[in-house]
């Protein structure tokens, strides 16, 4: 079963797409768009195209395990997809994925631009793994 993560930005959202058996992370990528209808849509047909089964969908808890603004957010998002699919969309709790993003990206040697134009792909590739190994 393939499952897509989601690591939902202001401008730039990150995609992943595990493999086949729903084991591996694969697939990372960008979406970029600030419309949050338009984003939805889009999701839902990218899974829908590339046959995700489930979206997991970052959520962004304070560090002391409260809800900020971002999580309304992320939880506002969760709605707008559930109006467009049938398919199990989870909250994943993603506390320090951009920041250890960041650092993998750094450690790479990716810095400026070209680390800002994959980071939220990395973050969502660190989202899907943590709920892969969850399974």
């Amino acid at each position: 079963m393939r499952i897509l993560a989601i690591d939902l930005g202001d401008v730039r959202t990150g995609l992943a797409l595990s493999d086949l058996t729903g084991t591996l992370t694969g697939d990372a990528w960008i979406v970029t768009e600030r419309d949050m209808d338009r984003l939805a849509a889009t999701i839902v047909q990218t899974a829908t195209e590339r046959g995700a089964e489930r979206l997991v969908l970052g959520y962004p808890r304070n560090m002391d395990g409260t809800l900020g603004p971002r999580a309304e957010k992320s939880e506002a998002f969760k709605a707008k997809l559930e109006s467009l699919t049938d398919r199990p969309i989870l909250l994943w709790d993603e506390r320090r994925t951009t920041a250890e993003a960041n650092n993998i990206l750094i450690d790479a040697g990716r810095r400026g631009k070209k680390k800002k134009q994959i980071l939220d792909a990395v973050a969502a590739s660190l989202i899907l793994e943590g709920y892969l190994r969850s399974l």
